[in-house]
């Protein structure tokens, strides 16, 4: 079962704390400081990930298992490690970016 973590908006400001993330080449704010669960992502030129990723709002969900969450699914990004204990994937659903979390047990 999914169950709704953040959403993830593109923008080309600077926004107040952000975090760089130098493998993707993306600053990120910390959704968990916003009270609606908003995570802005700038990206900088070079950027591997989807342009879809990059340029549409995303819903990221946790989910318990990620195999099973990617069964079927029309995979953006395979699965990889994004911190101790969390592993992230991109989907595209319904036309928009979908980011699967899963976080160690």
């Amino acid at each position: 079962m999914r169950k709704i973590n953040h959403f993830g908006v593109p923008t080309l400001e600077k926004q107040a704390k952000e975090n760089y993330a130098e493998g993707m080449k993306v600053h990120l704010t910390d959704y968990s400081e916003s009270p609606n669960k908003i995570e802005f992502l700038r990206f900088e030129e070079g950027s591997w990930l989807p342009e879809i990723i990059q340029k549409v709002p995303h819903i990221a969900y946790e989910v318990p298992d990620m195999e099973a969450a990617l069964e079927g699914a029309e995979v953006l990004v395979e699965p990889l490690r994004a911190g101790d204990n969390l592993t992230i994937a991109f989907i595209k659903e319904e036309g928009i970016p979908v980011e699967l979390m899963c976080f160690d047990k």
